[in-house]
């Protein structure tokens, strides 16, 4: 699927390879799948650059790695950007602006069916924790 281009399978791929699970450690090819799982649009992979970028002190494209990934409504990269905003690394119009872009896009992804959804789910793992077993 990766080959295909598949976002959370090149994610996994990189995770894999940053363990060593299944595969030698390998971080070319963990950058790698994660740069492409970021390509097409996989939140956390955006915000594992990020981190990489700010270990390496390119404090630059560690911001823009977490404000692209809070536009997708990644709340990770928002608070990756609250520590780059109290460094001094991001301006406030900018964090401002990211905060802005991260709220429509959670809008964005709001609806009845996933509402209801999720609160059935919650149900679930609330008759699963209390009552146990299948109910």
């Amino acid at each position: 699927a990766a080959g295909l281009g598949d976002a959370m399978s090149h994610y996994l791929l990189a995770l894999l390879y940053r363990m060593g699970k299944g595969v030698e450690k390998d971080e070319k090819k963990e950058l790698f799948h994660l740069v492409e799982a970021a390509i097409a649009g996989h939140p956390n992979a955006r915000r594992d650059l990020a981190c990489l970028e700010g270990r390496n002190k390119r404090f630059d494209r560690a911001v823009k790695h977490f404000i692209i990934a809070a536009n997708l409504g990644y709340d990770k990269a928002i608070q990756g950007l609250k520590e780059c905003y109290k460094d001094g690394l991001v301006s406030k119009e900018d964090f401002a602006a990211a905060l802005r872009a991260h709220q429509a896009a959670v809008d964005a992804t709001k609806s009845p069916q996933r509402d209801a959804a999720e609160a059935s789910e919650e149900f679930r793992a609330y008759q699963q924790q209390t009552f146990g077993g299948n109910t």
